[in-house]
């Protein structure tokens, strides 16, 4: 990707209401089959949906995926709930976060010939998920969750200084 088409991309990501973005080179993720073990073991999702494991592929097999496209565009927003243990409140404020992912997908889709997009779900698209009896009814809509790759999220987020506020304050994140 270009110098200018990167600075055309900023100016309209601007316009977004993002805490944090950057560009990585994909080489830098780091991929664990741990974090797969915790979507299998403490997500109630697992095995439900297309967008995630095992419908995803092997964590392998997701890194190879991963790891075919050369650069990557990290994002995350922020939000606030009263109370950051009410898992279904802090879940609730998802869908801001995914429209805006959506939205900067749009932005990308122009410059790229082809693009990917991670981020928080476990897809809630479709009141009743083809999945496992057939294939993804919108797979142009549906987001993987970053987690469900394998990808270790805290890693990356190391590295580029992205910044998780604690307290009430919710960050989420696509890649």
């Amino acid at each position: 990707m270009s110098h200018l088409n990167r600075e055309l991309i900023e100016q309209q990501l601007s316009a977004l209401p993002l805490a944090q973005y950057g560009w990585i080179e994909t080489a830098e993720l780091e991929f664990s089959e741990r974090i797969r073990r915790v979507c299998e073991q403490e997500c109630p999702m697992y095995g439900k949906t297309g967008a995630c494991p095992p419908a995803v592929g092997t964590v392998e097999e997701c890194r190879a995926r991963c790891l075919s496209y050369p650069h990557a565009l990290y994002l995350t927003t922020l939000t606030e709930v009263s109370d950051i243990a009410n898992l279904d409140e802090t879940l609730a404020t998802r869908a801001p976060h995914e429209a805006v992912t959506r939205e900067a997908l749009a932005i990308l889709k122009p410059h790229v010939k082809d693009v990917m997009a991670l981020s928080t779900e476990a897809c809630a698209i479709c009141e009743h998920c083809a999945y496992p009896g057939a294939p993804c009814r919108h797979p142009e809509l549906m987001f993987p969750c970053v987690e469900s790759h394998g990808i270790i999220v805290t890693a990356l987020a190391e590295k580029e200084g992205i910044d998780f506020y604690g307290g009430n304050l919710v960050t989420w994140f696509s890649l």
